[in-house]
């Protein structure tokens, strides 16, 4: 009987390697872009509230420039928060300024971590 050669399959050392080094420099480019994601979260949420008081002060406006029993008078941005159902969230704030009647202002809201947002203010008696 002639001695049969077995052929082993599997990888070679440097194949090993070459694959552990490049998950690694792909965990190195990619760790980056989600380390930072709650900063992200903290301005997207902070943006989503100023957009919700910039509708409800349009909407506050057209209430009471209908009927003037409704709606509440806004003079000050920070009038701008009651106006929100529910009020505004703790750990927001508004920068005060003052709103003149059937004036535009542009407003900043501070949120969590020092985010900040613009949003617009129309002033009515």
């Amino acid at each position: 009987m002639t001695p049969t050669r077995s052929s082993q399959g599997g990888f070679t050392l440097i194949e090993l390697v070459m694959v552990i080094v490049l998950i690694g420099v792909l965990a190195a480019v990619a760790i980056p872009k989600f380390v930072d994601l709650g900063s992200e979260a903290r301005t997207a949420a902070t943006q989503g509230v100023a957009g919700g008081l910039s509708s409800a002060a349009a909407v506050n406006y057209a209430a009471r420039k209908a009927n003037p029993a409704k709606g509440s008078a806004v003079a000050n941005c920070t009038d701008a928060g009651p106006l929100l159902q529910g009020g505004l969230p703790a750990d927001y704030a508004i920068t005060a300024a003052a709103v003149a009647a059937d004036a535009t202002a542009t407003c900043t809201l501070t949120g969590p971590g020092g985010a900040t947002a613009t949003f617009t203010v129309v002033g009515i008696n």
